[in-house]
């Protein structure tokens, strides 16, 4: 609870009120570590509190749901509701995609989750290059990388890097209108505008933003009346000057069925991609949100679920959550025995760990060599290619540091290693045979 959030129909000072009157009902670690988190939402008749995670809400709800009712009752008035949710679960007044105020240009609203801002974005190698890209375009929205496509799998990152550019360019108020939405609402309005005659109203709404936000683009692969309506809002937007920014699942060249004309305007400005955090960045991220938590977390217990969950970031939450929930629940110690015990079936279902060697024969037998070949001193091509891709692989699936691949490969120091790794990141982002071959060698090593 940060400030004094916008009201309608509301005397300012009751808000005040409220926070000073539950502040002084609860212990100063405990309004710190749970109250102060929750976001509020006023409208005349209802006060809405978002709470960041869905434990959260389970935990405010059960220690402080009665405190928090009478404290609304006393101070916004017995008529005026209540209502707890949280990030994961919006309320449907609560639209994650457009909320429209009326079909104007100058109304484009949208509702963008407060809490997925840059700060909250922990980085590591696998999304630095994206979250430059995105925070370049949330200074100069328009002007630095338009259109700025970024693909990776599910649970990298992507929404919150969209939601984080919508929220810091009308902060920092680069940009009068923010538009996020999904591909699948995007489809929903289109729908609803044929069958009720308002196509106009519906072009008027998305072709008049300053920012465009775009979530999950390969949903409109196949459906061919809805990827010719967004080429039109793509153009008049893009001729416009305006910022679009576009996710996807895969590189624009790999989407299939889109027209060759819409897939080239999306490599037209910059394409950049997520991978999976490497081990140092789980680490930070389950430490990021450990500290939101109801209990301390041993680093032990954080090293243990970021070894067990290693492909989505999602996953990793969850991991963490359920392990906190469960000592919550059983009034256990949350030690690594704990953990083990919760996460048992995460852990079974872990593949055997990939070896630098294992990498390094997949890696030459696609392109015909040997293991000997890839670390012997040879500078021909294709050769070089082939050991710049196994030590970018080794790179993101294994644990070993630079030195230890550097060793791996005949001896070779970290600075060549560093090298390959950047080298055959530029190849991914270009999305050539370079970039295909990887993502195929990569799901091979993992089955």
């Amino acid at each position: 609870m940060h400030g004094v959030p916008p009201f309608e129909g509301h005397d300012p000072s009751r808000w005040e009120q409220f926070t000073r009157t539950l502040q002084a009902s609860v212990p100063a670690s405990m309004w710190q570590r749970w109250l102060s988190k929750l976001e509020p939402e006023i409208s005349p008749r209802r006060v809405t509190l978002v709470a960041p995670s869905e434990f959260h809400l389970n935990l405010v709800k059960e220690r402080y749901g009665e405190l928090l009712a009478a404290t609304n009752a006393e101070c916004f008035g017995p008529e005026t509701e209540l209502i707890l949710v949280s990030l994961a679960q919006p309320l449907e007044t609560i639209d994650d995609s457009v909320t429209e105020v009326e079909v104007r240009p100058e109304n484009v609203s949208t509702m963008l989750y407060k809490r997925y801002r840059f700060d909250q974005f922990v980085l590591g190698d696998s999304n630095f290059f994206a979250y430059g890209a995105a925070m370049a375009v949330a200074n100069q929205p328009g002007i630095a990388y338009n259109p700025l496509f970024i693909f990776g799998g599910a649970g990298l990152g992507k929404t919150h890097l969209l939601h984080a550019i919508g929220n810091h360019s009308r902060e920092t108020k680069r940009a009068t209108t923010v538009c996020y939405v999904t591909s699948e609402k995007f489809l929903n309005d289109f729908i609803d505008a044929i069958r009720r005659r308002r196509v106009d109203d519906f072009k008027a709404r998305y072709r008049s933003t300053d920012v465009f936000l775009l979530d999950d683009v390969q949903f409109f692969e196949g459906k061919e009346q809805i990827l010719e309506e967004f080429f039109h809002t793509f153009n008049d937007l893009h001729q416009m000057g305006r910022q679009l920014v576009i996710t996807s699942d895969r590189h624009p060249r790999n989407l299939a069925t889109v027209e060759d004309r819409l897939r080239s305007r999306f490599q037209s400005g910059l394409v950049t991609d997520i991978q999976p955090p490497a081990l140092e960045t789980r680490m930070a991220i389950l430490q990021l949100h450990a500290d939101l938590g109801p209990k301390l977390v041993s680093t032990d217990v954080l090293e243990y679920i970021a070894a067990t969950v290693s492909e989505n970031v999602r996953e990793l939450e969850g991991a963490l959550i359920k392990v906190t929930a469960f000592a919550a629940m059983t009034s256990r110690p949350l030690d690594l025995e704990m953990a083990k015990e919760v996460l048992g079936e995460l852990a079974m279902g872990r593949k055997k760990a990939i070896e630098a060697f294992d990498i390094m024969r997949a890696t030459a037998e696609s392109f015909g060599y040997t293991v000997i070949d890839v670390q012997g001193k040879s500078r021909r091509q294709p050769l070089v290619t082939c050991r710049q891709i196994a030590m970018f692989l080794c790179r993101e699936l294994t644990d070993l540091s630079l030195p230890k691949i550097g060793r791996a490969f005949g001896g070779r120091d970290h600075a060549t290693v560093i090298h390959s790794v950047n080298k055959v990141k530029q190849e991914i982002r270009s999305g050539g045979d370079v970039s295909e071959r990887v993502e195929s060698l990569s799901k091979a090593l993992r089955k």
